[in-house]
């Protein structure tokens, strides 16, 4: 197997965290983002829709969305597990990943990629130029502080998004809160239940990942 990642970029991290919290080592190469190698014919021979990280398997297959990668390694690598322990944990955290995702992760971007002028003609992701909507910068933070509200309700009277432990749908909205930074926003001070969760995860995760 073989990873094609950006270290920088949210979604590389997420699936970084994740292999670094069970302990997984896969060779990886970088693909410079900021260079617009994902754009280019070699990589998207390997992922047309040009994004990272795409996880290449031995047999040629490339799965190149972040919850597909976790999924996967999650299967083959049982120990620790991220996804939930049991049919009921794992689809709570599924649909908490694709709320964090949708409504967190989606809202800093939609904010940085319709504000800010290095991603001119680069409003959403893939191959295909899509011009910014100025407007939608101003909609990305208002959904990220409604985001931020819904979550701070629901860690009342919970350690953890998910269960008595950290699952993948922390370690999701842990990368939000650092790639809200990329936007000058951070965790709300009026939200004490939310950094309490955020300084116990970031004292959980490993610190060389």
């Amino acid at each position: 197997m073989k990873l094609f990642t950006y270290d920088a970029a949210p979604n590389p991290r997420r699936v970084n965290l994740f292999m670094a919290c069970k302990g997984i080592r896969l060779p990886t190469q970088q693909v410079d983002l900021r260079k617009n190698e994902h754009l280019g014919a070699e990589y998207r021979a390997i992922c047309p829709r040009c994004i990272v990280p795409a996880l290449q398997l031995d047999d040629g297959t490339v799965l190149c969305d972040g919850i597909a990668i976790c999924w996967y390694l999650e299967r083959i690598h049982p120990d620790k597990p991220l996804l939930g322990v049991d049919p009921v944990r794992q689809a709570e955290v599924l649909s908490w990943d694709h709320y964090i995702f949708g409504d967190g992760i989606q809202a800093v971007a939609e904010a940085l990629r319709n504000g800010h002028p290095a991603f001119k003609d680069r409003a959403l992701t893939g191959p295909d130029p899509v011009p910014q909507i100025p407007q939608l910068e101003a909609r990305g933070r208002q959904r990220l502080a409604a985001f931020w509200r819904h979550l701070e309700e629901h860690l009342r009277g919970r350690s953890f998004i998910v269960g008595d432990s950290m699952t993948l749908a922390d370690i999701d909205a842990f990368v939000l809160a650092g790639f809200a930074g990329w936007i000058k926003e951070r965790v709300p001070e009026t939200l004490p239940q939310l950094r309490e969760w955020h300084r116990r995860i970031e004292e959980s995760l490993p610190q060389s990942a």
